[in-house]
């Protein structure tokens, strides 16, 4: 009797991209351990706001870094490690899921290198940008900025598969589009939230950086433009 094997129902996720969420779900989930009594005594309430304190990204930082020409590291460290603080569970299970999601449609046609590019440097980016606009604050933290940056990266393949298609390639922003209206709807509903400046920064340069890191992507890009 032969051997019969059956295909596994999910591909495999791509390495990088498993482990980026593993690290913003495992952070949070000690900051529920603590937050629950589980782990770290009485002061482990606190964590959280220790961690978005120590670890996340601060305008101010930069302002005064900028300011006096002293790059100190544990505040250049935070550009790298403020997308794995959240504020909440549901803040860090969004944001690990769009990880998975968008990060498994980018990583099976990207180099993981090149996947740890894109996320990282959109999160670089949209903090710095974040960070420009408003010296004074308000803060960030959180991985959105990074997952608009695997985001940028998948409309740059859909705009690129589109074009080879001979189709609309206006079509490859609609998901862009409708995250970019749901977020101003939240901004104008909860108050003045800033962040979806970190958002849109995170996702032109995730957009632009893929033209980049796909193979013979800057050159179709070059053959577009010349086109008009």
């Amino acid at each position: 009797m032969s051997e019969h094997h059956d295909p596994a129902p999910i591909n495999a996720l791509p390495p990088l991209i498993a482990a980026i969420a593993l690290a913003i779900i495992g952070v949070e989930v000690v900051f529920q351990a603590g937050a629950r009594g589980l782990a770290g005594g009485p002061e482990a309430v606190g964590w959280r706001i220790a961690a978005i304190e120590q670890y996340g990204f601060s305008n101010r930082a930069l302002a005064w870094m900028l300011e006096t020409g002293s790059w100190r590291l544990d505040f250049l460290s935070r550009f790298l490690t403020y997308p794995f603080v959240h504020s909440s569970l549901m803040h860090a299970l969004f944001a690990m899921v769009m990880v998975l999601a968008i990060g498994k449609f980018v990583g099976e046609r990207m180099a993981q290198w090149a996947v740890l590019i894109l996320f990282f440097g959109s999160s670089v980016i949209g903090a710095l940008v974040f960070g420009l606009l408003f010296p004074e604050g308000p803060g960030l933290f959180g991985a959105y900025p990074g997952v608009y940056g695997l985001i940028g990266g998948f409309t740059c393949l859909m705009w690129l598969y589109l074009g080879m298609a001979g189709e609309n390639q206006a079509r490859a922003f609609s998901m862009i589009g409708i995250l970019l209206g749901l977020q101003l709807f939240f901004a104008l509903l909860y108050g003045d939230d800033k962040t979806w400046v970190a958002d849109v920064a995170g996702f032109v340069s995730g957009f632009f950086m893929s033209f980049v890191l796909l193979p013979g992507g800057w050159r179709l890009l070059r053959q577009k433009l010349r086109q008009r």
